[in-house]
C-alpha cells in the first residue's frame, strides 16, 4: 500500500489534488491510503509522517512554510518522496536541500499531476529492497538482490554468491533467470550476473570486482548491449 499525504492550508487546493491522485491511483490498481494536513505544524507534529511514501507539499504556508517543514521533516528522518506544490516557480530552487523530488504548479494541471505520480510511484519500486525467495522444507530464505552479485550453477545445484556470504539450493538455472529483475542477466549457461557489480567485459570474460565469470558467445551480444544500457543510466 502507498502512504500519500496532501500538506496544504487552503482546504479548496486540497481536495482537487486528492480527486484527481485518487483518479490515477484507482485506474492503476495501486492500493492508497491518502491523509490531509492543513499545516506544517499538523503534519510534523507526530510520528505518522515518517511513513508516507509520497507527499504533496504545500511552500507557502502560514508560519511553518513548505521548505521548513521539509527542513524538519529530514531531520526526524523521513525517507519519503517530497513534492512541492507552488503558485511561484522560483521557490522550487530551495527544494535541492531537502531532496525534493519534483514539483507542481497551481493552479493545477491534472496532467502533471499524473506524470509526477507516475514518476514517483516508479521512483518508489527502484527504492524498494527486493529479493529473492527459496523455500526450502524447513525453511524460506529471502536473498537481497542489492547484495547479489551473481547466481552460478553445477546440475542441480544454485549458489547466490553475496558480498559476503553465499547461498547453495537445489533448483535450476532457467527458473532462478526468469524470476529476476533486469539488472540480471545470463552470460553463460552457468551464470547470470547482477549488471550493477560488473566493471569490465572483456572478450570472453566478466570482470566482478574481485570475481571473472566466463561469457559464452550466443550471450555475449546481449551482454554487451545491456552493459553499455546500464552505463548511460
Amino acid at each position: 500500500m502507498v502512504k500519500i499525504g496532501i500538506c496544504d492550508d487552503e482546504p479548496e487546493m486540497r481536495k482537487p489534488l486528492r480527486q484527481i491522485l485518487e483518479q490515477v491511483l484507482q485506474l492503476q490498481g495501486v492500493e492508497y491510503l491518502i491523509s490531509e494536513s492543513e499545516s506544517g505544524e499538523e503534519l510534523t507534529a507526530g510520528i505518522s509522517c515518517l511513513d508516507i511514501d509520497i507527499l504533496f507539499l504545500d511552500i507557502e504556508m502560514r508560519s511553518l512554510d513548505g521548505i521548513e517543514t521539509a527542513k524538519l521533516l529530514r531531520r526526524k528522518g523521513m525517507k519519503g518522496i517530497i513534492i512541492f506544490v507552488t503558485a511561484y516557480p522560483d521557490f522550487v530552487f530551495q527544494g535541492y536541500e531537502v531532496h525534493a523530488f519534483h514539483y507542481i504548479l497551481k493552479p493545477y494541471r491534472k496532467e502533471k499531476i499524473e506524470e509526477v505520480l507516475r514518476q514517483a510511484l516508479h521512483e518508489l519500486d527502484l527504492s524498494k529492497e527486493q529479493y529473492f525467495v527459496i523455500e526450502q522444507k524447513a525453511r524460506v530464505i529471502r536473498i537481497p538482490l542489492s547484495q547479489t552479485i551473481a547466481f552460478q550453477s553445477d546440475r542441480r545445484k544454485v549458489e547466490a554468491l553475496l558480498e559476503e556470504d553465499f547461498v547453495a539450493f537445489y533448483g535450476r538455472i532457467d527458473e532462478v533467470c526468469r524470476e529476476l529483475p533486469s539488472c540480471f542477466i545470463r552470460i553463460h549457461n552457468r551464470y547470470i550476473v547482477n549488471l550493477n557489480y560488473v566493471t569490465t567485459l572483456e572478450k570472453d570474460r566478466c570482470i566482478l570486482g574481485s570475481r571473472s565469470f566466463p561469457v559464452s558467445r550466443a550471450f555475449r551480444q546481449e551482454l554487451e548491449t545491456a552493459f553499455a544500457r546500464a552505463m548511460l543510466k
